[in-house]
């Protein structure tokens, strides 16, 4: 009798070897835990198992559903890739943790939603101008912006009212401060009074806005025809040295006013013209600027003022012409961006010399020389006028476009009229987008 007993338990027990090494096997050759090992490998851990990691084991384990579809077993763990894990001292073992057969919920964070941030600086009668520039960004643009406007003390009031008095609806994609005008170097009254009014506060944006990374620059008399959003994109485009973005002053030289008057140094062949720019301003802040005065080079805000000492009886466009200086010694600082982002009455009044626009459209509408309130280019009135009267809650075609459309058809026999696509065909084309985004692609279909 005692013989069988001692029989059965060493059968018993080698069975239960069996059993356990059969098991360990399995366990061994889990994709999952290979995984995990293959990930701790890389990272350069080494045996035994650092805290935590058992219950990242189980925690891939307990993913799997009743039916035994489970995590693939090329899927990382996000835990790891995207930060440490979660409550790192506790040690746990892989063994220890029972499998779940209730598939636990993935929870994924939210990303923070991009703002873009557009500059503008406005003094004197520029209050209407300057809202409707706004307005044209807010309606064709696709993510959030904050508008960073410089304004004379009377008219910043005058701002905030306007701006608290549209709808809720449009409200929610902007923000906006509002900075009085000042300057860090030199005379104010002077810097105040250099070409127009305020203009040359653009030149100390990156001073001013120490916390903003990167912007966009444009004048009160330009209008957006297509989405902010695609001009704010050409920040990728940018290499390692370039740190600002303008369009050629011309695309003619025989016609341009750098080439036939300039009487200081300028960037390029015609020239480059500032009211729109877009700039990369934490790179502007650290780089040093090579110029005539100074061997070893400036930073931007020691730039300016011994600069406009040195050239402010040689230039006629103010700000814009110290921008020219400071990128012809700086040239591979610059990026061009074409002629169709900053689309101005030069462009068509000497004959249609920009391609750009010719093939997609205008992306920017620049109404400068006041043509959005005489009636020297109507084509520019017309488009101006339509986006300063529209609805913000109306149907864009029909009270925007469609508007536009007729009353192109009274442009058709003058200079920059003639030709009506250049107009009309990116407007189009950038109402359809906006329409499907925020339309066609959040209405859920039936079950």
């Amino acid at each position: 009798m005692r013989i069988h007993c001692k029989v059965v338990a060493i059968a018993v027990c080698f069975g239960v070897f069996l059993l356990l090494y059969f098991l360990g096997g399995n366990a061994a050759d889990d994709p999952l835990l290979k995984e995990v090992v293959e990930e701790e490998e890389e990272n350069g851990k080494s045996s035994p198992s650092p805290p935590g990691l058992g219950r990242d084991v189980a925690a891939k384990f307990a993913r799997r559903s009743s039916a035994g579809v489970g995590v693939r077993a090329g899927e990382r763990l996000r835990g790891r890739r995207e930060g440490k894990a979660t409550n790192r001292g506790a040690s746990v073992n892989a063994k220890s943790k029972p499998r779940s057969n209730v598939a636990r919920p993935v929870i994924k964070r939210a990303r923070a939603e991009e703002v873009m941030h557009l500059a503008v600086v406005a003094c004197g009668n520029r209050l209407d101008e300057t809202l409707t520039m706004v307005k044209s960004a807010i309606l064709f643009s696709l993510k959030k912006i904050k508008f960073h406007i410089f304004a004379e003390d009377p008219l910043a009031p005058q701002f905030e009212e306007r701006l608290n008095q549209w709808p809720r609806s449009v409200s929610a994609k902007f923000q906006y401060s509002i900075y009085p005008i000042t300057f860090s170097v030199g005379n104010a009254d002077e810097w105040k009074k250099l070409f127009k009014p305020c203009a040359a506060q653009r030149l100390f944006l990156p001073v001013i806005l120490k916390d903003v990374d990167a912007l966009l620059y444009v004048d009160t008399d330009v209008l957006f025809l297509r989405s902010m959003d695609d001009i704010w994109s050409l920040l990728k485009s940018f290499n390692s040295t370039q740190l600002a973005a303008m369009a050629p002053e011309h695309e003619v030289p025989k016609i341009g006013w750098y080439s036939r008057f300039a009487r200081h140094p300028f960037y390029g062949v015609t020239g480059v013209n500032s009211g729109v720019m877009l700039m990369n301003l934490t790179r502007i802040r650290s780089t040093l600027f090579k110029n005539s005065m100074i061997p070893s080079g400036l930073s931007w805000e020691d730039l300016l003022h011994p600069l406009y000492q040195k050239y402010k009886n040689h230039i006629t466009w103010g700000d814009q012409d110290l921008l020219n200086i400071i990128f012809h010694y700086n040239p591979e600082c610059l990026y061009i961006f074409p002629c169709q982002w900053n689309y101005r009455p030069d462009h068509c009044m000497y004959g249609s010399n920009c391609k750009g626009a010719e093939e997609e459209g205008v992306s920017i509408l620049h109404g400068n020389r006041g043509v959005y309130h005489d009636d020297k280019q109507p084509a520019f009135k017309v488009v101006y006028d339509a986006i300063s009267e529209f609805p913000f809650e109306d149907n864009m075609f029909q009270s925007l476009f469609y508007p536009i459309q007729t009353k192109f058809l009274d442009t058709v026999n003058t200079l920059c009229g003639r030709i009506p696509q250049v107009f009309l065909k990116q407007i189009e084309k950038t109402m359809k987008k906006v329409f499907e985004e925020k339309v066609v692609r959040h209405v859920k279909p039936h079950k």
